[in-house]
C-alpha cells in the first residue's frame, strides 16, 4: 500500500504544521500525514552511532518492510519508537504528529496504540491457545473489571475471530506450549492483534519457518494490514516480496534506499552492502 498523496490533509489541522514536510527517498511526507514520523534521529551508545540522522515517515493503513544488514539500526528504530531506547536528537511523532513518543515511556506508548512483536515468540504456554488471546484482549484492567469478570464476558466470537485470521481456530483448546514454532509466532501475532494497536511493529516473523508456514504469514500480515499499520523488520527476501509493500533498506543507521523491492534491489549501495552479487 502506498503512502497517502499530499492533497490527503486534515481539514482541521494547523496550516502551519501542514507545510512541514521532509523530502525522503520516495518524496514528501508532512507530520500531519503521517502515523508515525523519525526526523534526523540520532543515538549513540558508548561513542558508536548506532542511528545516524534517520528519517523515516509511515502513513496510516501503509504496510512497510524495514531491510538491512547486521547492526543497520533496525532493531534500535523499533526500540526508539517504543520507548525503550531514548533518541540523543531528533523527532519521533505519532498520530499526525500528536504524541511526542520521546517523552513517553514504553507503557504510554503501547497505551497509545503502538504494538511490538519481537523475534522469539513469547506465550503463555501452560494455557490454551484461546486463553492467550482472552488474556491479551484490550479492555478494562483495573480491580473492578476484575471483579465484574469483564474477560469472562467477553464474546467468544471475538476471540474466535482473531484465531480465526491468525489461522489457529482448529487449535483454540490445545495448550500454546504445544503447537509449533510457526504457530506460536502467530499466536503471539494475534495476541498483539487483541490489544487493537494502531500500527504493529514486528520483528523477524518468519524465522525458523517452513516455506508454507511462511507464505502464510505473509498472507496473515496482509489480512492484518486491511485494518492497521504494520512495521516489519526481515531478512527472507522472498518473504518481502509476498509483503508487495514498500521497503526501507537501513545502513549504519541511516536509509540507505526506499521504494519497491526490485527498486531497491537493484540499487547499487544495497547491492554492495546488503544483497550481494
Amino acid at each position: 500500500m502506498t503512502s497517502a498523496p499530499l492533497d490527503t490533509l486534515d481539514p482541521q489541522a494547523d496550516p502551519a504544521a501542514q507545510q512541514t514536510s521532509v523530502e525522503g527517498a520516495a518524496g514528501a511526507l508532512s507530520v500531519t500525514q503521517a502515523l508515525l514520523y523519525l526526523d534526523g534521529v540520532s543515538v549513540s551508545f558508548d561513542g558508536y552511532r548506532a542511528i545516524r540522522n534517520l528519517s523515516l515517515y509511515v502513513a496510516p493503513g501503509e504496510m512497510r518492510a524495514i531491510i538491512g544488514p547486521n547492526g543497520a539500526g533496525k532493531t534500535t528504530m523499533m526500540d526508539i519508537v517504543t520507548g525503550k531506547t531514548r533518541p540523543d536528537e531528533g523527532d519521533v511523532l505519532f498520530d499526525h504528529g500528536r504524541h511526542d513518543l520521546t517523552k513517553l515511556d514504553e507503557t504510554a506508548i503501547a497505551e497509545l496504540g503502538v504494538g511490538r512483536k519481537f523475534q522469539k515468540p513469547t506465550v503463555f504456554e501452560s494455557h490454551s491457545v484461546a486463553d492467550n488471546v482472552l488474556l491479551a484482549l484490550k479492555g478494562p484492567r483495573g480491580p473492578f473489571a476484575s471483579l465484574l469478570g469483564w474477560r469472562n464476558k467477553v464474546a467468544r466470537e471475538r476471540v474466535d475471530e482473531i484465531l480465526l485470521t491468525a489461522g489457529l481456530i482448529d487449535h483454540r483448546s490445545r495448550l500454546a506450549g504445544e503447537i509449533s514454532h510457526g504457530q506460536k509466532q502467530w499466536l503471539e501475532i494475534g495476541m498483539l492483534l487483541a490489544q487493537d494497536p494502531a500500527i504493529l511493529l514486528v520483528d523477524e516473523p518468519v524465522a525458523g519457518m517452513t516455506d508454507a508456514e511462511t507464505e502464510q504469514t505473509a498472507t496473515l500480515l496482509r489480512e492484518i494490514n486491511k485494518a492497521h499499520t504494520v512495521i516489519v523488520v526481515e531478512h527472507d527476501m522472498a518473504f518481502v516480496r509476498a509483503l508487495a509493500c514498500k521497503v526501507t533498506c537501513l545502513h549504519e543507521g541511516s536509509v540507505l534506499a526506499e521504494g519497491s523491492l526490485d527498486r531497491v534491489a537493484a540499487d547499487e549501495r544495497v547491492i554492495e552492502v546488503y544483497l550481494g552479487r
